[in-house]
C-alpha cells in the first residue's frame, strides 16, 4: 500500500512579502501601537497584557512562537531563530518580574526586534516606528 507524503507548495516572493507584513503589523500592535503623550515612549498590547500577573507575559509567548514559525517556514537560518527565541525568552523572564518587568516592557520590544530579524533574514528593509 503506498504511503501518503506531505507536499508543501513552494514559498513564493508574494508569500514572503505577505507574511513579513503580517509579522510587522503584529509586532507594531504588541510593542509600539500607543504612545505616552508628551514623551517618545511607545507601548503596545504586550505591555498591557503583561500587567496581568503570571499569565500576561506567558500569553505573550504565543505571538513570538508564531513569528518563529513564520521564520522557519521561510527557511531563515537557525542562528536567526535562536536570536528570536532569545528575545522572546528575555522578554518573558524579565517581564515576569512585577513592576520591573512592566517598566522593562516599555524599552525592550521583543516582537519588533524579531520582526526586524525576520526582515533582515529575508533581505527586506525593517519597518520603522
Amino acid at each position: 500500500m503506498p504511503t501518503a507524503t506531505a507536499t508543501h507548495a513552494p514559498v513564493t516572493p508574494t508569500d514572503r512579502q505577505r507574511d513579513l507584513a503580517r509579522v510587522q503589523r503584529l509586532a507594531r500592535l504588541l510593542d509600539t501601537r500607543y504612545g505616552i503623550p508628551g514623551t517618545r515612549l511607545r507601548f503596545g498590547l504586550d505591555s498591557i497584557i503583561g500587567l496581568v500577573p503570571g499569565v500576561g507575559d506567558t500569553a505573550m509567548l504565543l505571538p513570538s512562537v508564531w513569528m518563529m514559525a513564520v521564520a522557519h517556514k521561510h527557511g531563515v537560518p537557525t542562528s536567526t531563530l535562536v536570536k528570536m527565541a532569545g528575545n522572546a525568552g528575555i522578554d518573558w523572564a524579565v517581564g515576569s518580574v512585577p513592576v520591573v518587568g512592566d517598566v522593562f516592557d516599555l524599552f525592550f520590544k521583543s516582537h519588533r526586534r524579531n520582526a526586524a530579524l525576520l526582515a533582515e533574514a529575508l533581505g527586506q528593509p525593517a519597518q520603522g516606528g
